[in-house]
């Protein structure tokens, strides 16, 4: 160790092994020390194998305790090693920068402090789901929320796109130092779901990624009634399908058919020269 301190917060993937890229896997091999904070133990003793140095962040957490005031401990820990002349990799499970707090807060930090500082891109939940239950964002349309935070502002929902929920086993913890919610706030989230012109038999999925080579993923298919009575874990993510097919907006359309053929008429002009007399094209 010597020199400047420097960060570098990767991501693990979700499946242990099969989604480290090897930039990241260099990082870990490369530090001197690595911090982790995987969903499963496997996976930090998985990691723990790549490097003499690695320290576990899942101490930080404590049963009733903030998980904000947790992610300030975590940052402290990589920052006081940064500071020392360290160079330290942060290791998370997924991708760091999504659904994931402290990669951000500590990138921030150190280049606060004019240390060098990045973050790796990693395949996180999201990417898995869009696999694994056959979506394409492209199609008709993907939001994404916090579950707690579609359950507490007022969002703009559009039933005819996919909403996905995530972090659906707490939803409605205000206080964010729960391990689970129950069947009151989840009652809460379907009156707001109805609310939003979801029916009450349409049919939702509880969706977890697979963690180990050996497992599934975990695909429950129930209609949005049944989710109150429902047992989702920290890890489900709450998938909402379309409701209702897209509207055309005529009028918009209609105005982009006269761009197009302003737009090819501007070409043909272009073709034969400035000042040149030509026909109008054709719609």
């Amino acid at each position: 160790m010597g020199g400047r301190g420097r960060l570098s917060c990767v991501g693990l993937g979700m499946m242990l092994g099969a989604h480290l890229a090897p930039r990241a896997r260099g990082e870990i091999t490369t530090a001197d020390v690595v911090f982790v904070a995987a969903a499963d133990p496997v996976v930090e003793r998985w990691v723990q194998r790549m490097h003499a140095d690695v320290r576990s962040l899942q101490p930080c957490y404590g049963e009733g305790r903030s998980r904000h005031a947790a992610y300030r401990d975590m940052v402290a820990m990589m920052m006081a090693e940064v500071r020392r002349g360290a160079r330290v990799c942060g290791a998370f499970y997924g991708h760091p920068g999504v659904f994931a707090s402290v990669p951000h807060r500590a990138v921030a930090q150190a280049r606060s402090e004019g240390f060098e500082a990045w973050m790796e891109p990693a395949v996180s939940a999201e990417d898995c789901l869009y696999a694994d239950l056959g979506i394409d964002p492209g199609q008709s349309g993907c939001l994404h929320l916090e579950a707690s935070q579609y359950l507490a502002y007022v969002r703009r929902i559009d039933p005819s796109a996919y909403l996905v929920l995530w972090q659906i086993g707490v939803v409605g913890d205000l206080g964010v130092s729960l391990r689970s919610t129950g069947a009151m706030e989840r009652a809460l989230l379907v009156e707001k779901l109805l609310g939003d012109g979801y029916p009450p038999d349409h049919e939702v999925i509880l969706y977890e990624a697979a963690t180990l080579p050996v497992d599934q993923p975990q695909v429950v298919r129930l209609a949005l009634d049944a989710l109150v009575e429902a047992d989702p874990s920290m890890q489900s993510t709450l998938v909402i399908p379309p409701a209702r097919p897209m509207v055309r907006d005529e009028s918009m359309i209609g105005r982009l058919r006269q761009c197009g053929r302003s737009t090819v008429q501007r070409a043909f002009a272009g073709s034969r020269g400035a000042g040149t007399e030509h026909a109008a094209v054709p719609a």
